[in-house]
């Protein structure tokens, strides 16, 4: 029955509500602290960044309260200036946290180079898949007397003759000189012939004379 009483009781009561303002007013900093912390609520849009010089994104990024990293080089594209943004994360439009680090790709200053593969004894069939695999480009096609049809004779870039192991910026041109297949073996054999029959007829002609005298 006391401890009825004392639950009752004015000065219990009055301890109970001391105690609950205190407890109400500690929740409310708490969740303020957080808040801060946390940046609850706090939304900033990411810029697009997108054929910007670093420079450039440094400025805005630095306004908006963001950072910034850059990931790696991509493939070169020539619709984008050198070293400028060509990707980045999260994306333009984006809604993120102050301090948000953003992930970029760079566009480097120009196409990497390859080099030319091996081509004496492949045909053209062989050898264009391979050209354009290692990201240069067929140009003209032009035939020079051979019994090889379509075989590749020459790799040529702008006029001038390359070979096995010279490198090239990717995108290059690169022009085809293939056998016309039209100089059969049994030509170039009657030609050797015909020269040898010349040479002994000369002979002959030669020996004849010399008895003479």
């Amino acid at each position: 029955m006391s401890f009825i009483k004392f639950v009752f009781s004015k000065a219990f009561l009055i301890q109970l509500a001391i105690a609950l303002v205190v407890f109400c007013v500690l929740l409310f900093l708490v969740m303020q602290w957080l808040d801060y912390s946390t940046n609850h609520d706090q939304k900033i849009e990411v810029p697009n960044l997108s054929k910007l010089t670093l420079d450039q994104v440094d400025e805005l990024l630095e306004e908006a309260d963001l950072r910034r990293e850059v990931n790696d080089s991509a493939n070169y594209n020539p619709d984008y200036p050198k070293y400028s943004v060509i990707e980045q994360s999260p994306k333009a439009g984006d809604f993120v946290k102050e301090n948000r680090m953003i992930y970029l790709t760079l566009n480097p200053s120009g196409y990497a180079k390859a080099e030319i593969p091996e081509y004496n004894g492949r045909s053209r069939r062989q050898i264009e898949p391979t050209l354009l695999a290692l990201g240069f480009q067929i140009g003209s096609i032009t035939y020079k007397p051979s019994f090889a049809k379509d075989a590749v004779l020459e790799l040529r870039h702008k006029g001038a003759a390359v070979k096995k192991g010279d490198e090239l910026m990717k995108t290059s041109v690169i022009d085809l000189v293939l056998g016309d297949g039209k100089e059969s073996y049994n030509d170039v054999t009657s030609d050797d012939n015909s020269s040898e029959g010349s040479e002994s007829t000369e002979t002959a002609t030669e020996t004849s004379d010399d008895l003479e005298l």
